[in-house]
């Protein structure tokens, strides 16, 4: 289950000369609409590495889709037979990689087929944008190299625009740190078979090792080696394919495509737009380590070319119509947003924090978004971002107020100003898809959180992680403070695992699928509560 291609765009500098010659970048534009990018050594004297013979498994790991649309979706795969040596055992030259996509598992009605092209400069990472199938369909593809065939993976079309739609299923989940334990939730995702998966981020985490005797929380595993923070590219590298390597998440990449954002780990924890968390950091050195953790990233993820990095930056928020019953906007709630007020993290009485001009999307993407509002109303208005929307005041004595500074409580005007965007546009059946805390929360999304009666907006599903915080428990005294402190927050629960969303025109379900353990392999997995939203009622309720 690989795919491949070549991804054309490259992107150097980005020059116009007094004469007003095309730029490098204009130039290579033109040869990639022209397929010339995409096209055989000659046209770039790209060296090639011809009749390749690997010594293991090039497809190490493993293979993925993303991004679809009604025509088509991206494949992804990576050649690297020694996936934690230098450069993934590859030399550095181009290697042809050959991929099919077909009707069925079994390739015996293959619809299309092609070449692209794995290159050095982006780590023999494969990116192919397929076109041309039909709207709402489930295929299959492969990918093929040096007489090596990948594992089947399994894709799908979403369907046309507008077109009527009576279901959808798809799961979210993020949040995997090697060291807090086993990726077993990712299996139980893959068994699901869902439409489409969103990862909501921290799929690697950049510190130093943590090896047992470190801290209290057990270490179900430790991580090769001796790695240190991560900062340079080939680091960033290393640590994706050691998270890659692991069966289970294999397996959920290959059973449906995904939707995918980063939040901090990505990078570096709690970084906000061109600050890093690092003291004394300053913004041209951190832009260098965020453009090695952008690279990574892309080299990693089913993205299409338009998602390429230009250094420190990258277009990460993105569309998506899932025929009439939804359209899921996939927001970028780090790389625009303010500072993080006040110092961060639990703060109590943080004026800074209520300041109108604090953002946590940016001009351009509330713009964006704003946009988006007013064109033709799906059935399900839906917000796939990163870190919790709801206000939570997580202070035990009543009568004080804490809130975090990294969550949407650190910009209230910015929160604000979305939900004004909201009711504005007449937008209704708002859900918003959050993940970043290691646990379970399911709330609704007030114009006056200091009202309790004031009108509901929407929804928000916050998504525990898949290993992130070791085994957990069902109920904690933070988890308690929550709910009593917060009334338009229903639910809390700090054990793994990830979210199961079944959704119609009429109702959508979200099952909270939870593991007992990630410390151990294997690990059962059960729903521990279901909520519901009706369309046109704005609120939530046990199902």
């Amino acid at each position: 289950m690989f795919r491949r291609d070549a991804f054309g765009r490259f992107d150097p500098d980005d020059f116009v000369t007094a004469r007003g010659t095309p730029s490098r970048r204009h130039l290579l534009t033109g040869l990639a609409a022209s397929g010339l990018l995409l096209a055989a050594p000659p046209v770039l004297a790209q060296r090639l590495w011809t009749n390749p013979v690997f010594a293991a498994d090039p497809f190490s790991l493993g293979v993925a889709s993303g991004d679809p649309a009604e025509d088509g979706f991206v494949i992804w795969t990576k050649l690297a037979p020694e996936p934690l040596a230098e450069h993934g055992g590859m030399p550095m030259r181009g290697v042809e990689v050959s991929w099919e996509v077909a009707e069925d598992e079994g390739f015996t009605r293959v619809l299309q087929r092609g070449t692209g092209l794995a290159r050095p400069e982006l780590g023999h990472a494969v990116h192919v944008e397929v076109t041309g199938l039909q709207p709402d369909r489930f295929y299959a593809y492969r990918f093929t190299c040096g007489g090596v065939r990948s594992p089947i993976g399994r894709a799908r079309t979403f369907p046309a625009a507008g077109a009527a739609v009576e279901a959808m299923r798809f799961g979210v989940v993020g949040c995997q740190r090697y060291e807090d334990g086993f990726f077993t939730a990712f299996r139980h995702a893959a068994e699901e078979r869902f439409d489409f998966i969103y990862h909501y981020g921290d799929y690697i985490y950049e510190y130093r090792t943590i090896r047992p005797g470190d801290r209290p929380l057990t270490v179900a595993r430790v991580m090769p080696g001796d790695p240190d923070e991560i900062y340079a590219l080939s680091d960033y590298r290393r640590r994706y394919a050691l998270y890659k390597l692991d069966p289970d998440l294999q397996a959920a990449h290959a059973s449906a495509p995904w939707l995918v954002s980063f939040d901090d780990h990505e990078i570096d924890n709690n970084w906000a737009g061109a600050i890093s968390e690092e003291a004394g950091v300053p913004p041209e050195i951190f832009a260098l380590r965020r453009a090695a953790g952008f690279q990574a990233w892309y080299e990693h993820m089913p993205l299409r070319r338009s998602a390429l990095p230009n250094g420190p930056a990258i277009q990460a928020y993105r569309r998506f119509r899932y025929g009439e019953l939804a359209r899921i906007d996939v927001l970028d709630t780090r790389q625009f947003r303010s500072d993080q007020p006040c110092g961060d993290g639990w703060q109590v009485g943080c004026a800074e924090a209520l300041a109108p001009e604090r953002t946590m999307l940016g001009p351009a993407q509330e713009a964006w978004l704003r946009d988006g509002f007013r064109l033709p109303p799906p059935r399900w208005t839906v917000l796939a971002q990163q870190v919790m929307m709801m206000r939570l005041d997580s202070a035990p004595e009543i009568g004080t107020a804490r809130y975090h500074m990294d969550k949407w409580d650190g910009a209230a005007a910015a929160r604000r100003r979305l939900f004004d965007a909201l009711g504005e546009a007449g937008v209704v059946n708002t859900v918003v898809l959050t993940g970043d805390i290691h646990q379970n929360w399911a709330g609704e999304l007030k114009a006056d959180f200091d009202d309790a009666g004031s009108a509901t907006v929407g929804v928000e599903f916050v998504a525990t992680s898949i290993s992130s915080g070791g085994d957990g428990a069902p109920m904690t005294r933070a988890g308690r403070v929550g709910l009593q402190k917060n009334p338009h927050i229903r639910y809390f629960n700090n054990q793994r695992g990830y979210l199961r969303h079944s959704v119609g025109r009429d109702r959508w379900q979200a099952d909270y699928r939870v593991l007992d353990r990630v410390s151990e392999k294997g690990a059962g997995v059960a729903t521990a509560a279901s909520f519901v939203v009706e369309a046109g009622r704005r609120g939530l309720r046990p199902a």
